[in-house]
């Protein structure tokens, strides 16, 4: 393409047992935001990790400006002007928000950081993403929709020409990703280059003005303008098929004793006055902006934060749960967490392992040991269930791709066959095959009896899926009411909600 800031010219990547690229090709023009789609495992990550150093190719070139390059590092490619928003997150989290944002080229004064200077710097960058955090706060302390903001922020800072952004809206709320591509669509009429990869497609193709689709690790499409396609023609380029549409039926509970019930509970996190129902065969959606509280009330439920006002029940009868451990085993309760990578999975441990870490006790129990055979006939069913990409049960997890990972997060809490199940963001990172196949899994477990919460920031998501939603705002429930199932009707009433 004539013109073109970046190029990628019949690139290919094999890493061992796995051909992730094939003589793949693409082209970035100034000012585009171009979109990068395709299942887990087309190879996505991965290009995205050759054009900022992380890997080099075994063949083909990158050209920036018509120049070839070839990053030994991710420094040298910063160096060179290109960005970039990982799909997990990067971040030292035992830094300050400042510290991490300004790590590149950190402020001094007497040869000493200089803590003020970083704190004015990265208020500016907090401030274009609406973000309002103090910037001496440690990333440890942030919620993980808060850390993806920063590493974007992060990526903002270094004022790059080429930026590439690996599901960068993934546990990010309409509200907030509205936001980003204000300062998106500014950047490019500026003249930068934006390489966004996502499974939202409703974002592509509003935001986005040109598309390359990778499938098994080849173009499926290279470098085509979006205007004029439609989302089932990307789809059929993705998936190689048309997409089986999701629509979850609607449902009344009957039962009069709720599965898990809070009456005005208060938490060490901040929540004031939470009552909350969640009923056996329903689906329960939990929305709200960055730091409203979602995750942290799924955390206080599950014992990773102090109860210290108000009632929890579990099935009609109090409940006081010391940690995660008597959650799951007294009180069958699982959850998926939203940061799978610090919280959901052992990265270092193999698929099969990380699957029946929920159900390890029970193993032990039927055997006195914990066997190899018995893990893996465990986890065989739940791999080829959610046709989880990996060449064995003996793979580490932290070789998967993000979205693969998220699925061995979703198998573990199956493999415990919890009687109330709360999910955290259950779909990021997934693509569109595995997102109808965990949509129809939620509602299958729920009206098998089970009580589903569901948080997310995708408000189609949990229009589609939930019987009931709650809001919350400032770590309060602002509304609860029966879903419809009609978005506009019930989008109109969250955003009410929160902004009212």
């Amino acid at each position: 393409m004539t013109g073109a800031f970046v190029e990628v010219r019949g690139v290919s990547k094999a890493f061992v047992g796995v051909q992730a690229l094939d003589r793949v090709n693409l082209s970035v023009g100034r000012g585009q935001i171009h979109a990068l789609l395709g299942e887990n495992g087309a190879g996505k990550s991965t290009l995205i990790k050759i054009l900022t150093g992380v890997h080099r190719p075994d063949e083909g070139e990158v050209l920036l400006e018509g120049v070839a390059k070839s990053f030994r590092t991710p420094r040298e490619s910063i160096a060179a002007g290109i960005g970039v928003v990982h799909q997990e997150r990067n971040l030292i989290t035992r830094f300050s928000v400042a510290e991490n944002i300004t790590l590149e080229d950190p402020p001094t004064r007497l040869l000493m950081f200089d803590e003020a200077a970083a704190v004015v710097a990265t208020r500016r960058w907090l401030d274009l993403l609406h973000l309002d955090i103090d910037p001496r706060t440690p990333v440890s302390r942030l919620s993980v929709a808060q850390v993806q903001l920063v590493e974007i922020a992060k990526a903002l800072s270094l004022e790059s020409r080429f930026l590439l952004l690996d599901e960068p809206t993934s546990s990010l709320t309409p509200h907030e990703t509205g936001t980003l591509f204000a300062v998106l669509q500014r950047l490019a009429a500026e003249g930068v280059c934006i390489l966004f990869v996502s499974h939202k497609l409703e974002e592509v193709f509003e935001f986005c003005t040109h598309v390359t689709v990778l499938r098994d690790g080849k173009n499926a499409c290279e470098s085509r303008e979006l205007a004029g396609m439609t989302r089932a023609d990307v789809v059929r380029l993705m998936i190689g098929r048309d997409e089986a549409r999701f629509a979850a039926p609607a449902t009344s509970v009957h039962a009069t004793t709720p599965a898990l019930e809070l009456l005005h509970v208060a938490t060490s996190l901040g929540h004031r006055d939470i009552s909350l129902r969640a009923y056996h065969g329903e689906i329960l959606g939990l929305y709200g902006l960055v730091g409203a509280g979602r995750s942290e009330l799924a955390r206080a439920i599950m014992g990773v934060a102090k109860i210290t006002g108000g009632e929890l029940r579990i099935e009609g009868e109090p409940a006081k749960i010391r940690d995660v451990t008597d959650a799951v085993r007294r009180y069958g309760i699982g959850y998926v967490s939203e940061d799978r990578k610090g919280e959901g999975l052992i990265l270092a441990h193999d698929v099969a392992s990380n699957i029946t870490a929920t159900v390890w006790h029970r193993l032990r129990r039927w055997l006195g040991f914990l066997s190899d055979r018995m893990q893996n006939n465990t986890a065989g069913p739940f791999v080829a269930a959610l046709d989880i990409r990996t060449p064995s049960l003996a793979q580490r997890v932290g070789n998967l791709s993000g979205g693969n990972q998220q699925k061995v997060s979703v198998a573990k809490w199956l493999a415990a066959s919890s009687k109330i199940l709360i999910i955290d963001e259950p779909t990021v990172g997934i693509d569109i095959r595995s997102k109808a196949y965990l949509h129809d899994l939620i509602l299958r477990l729920s009206r098998e009896g089970a009580a589903v919460i569901v948080i997310s920031s995708d408000m189609p998501e949990l229009v589609a899926l939930a019987d009931r939603i709650a809001v919350l705002k400032g770590f309060a429930i602002v509304d609860t009411f029966d879903n419809s199932r009609d978005y506009g009707e019930s989008s109109r009433r969250i955003m009410q909600a929160i902004h009212g």
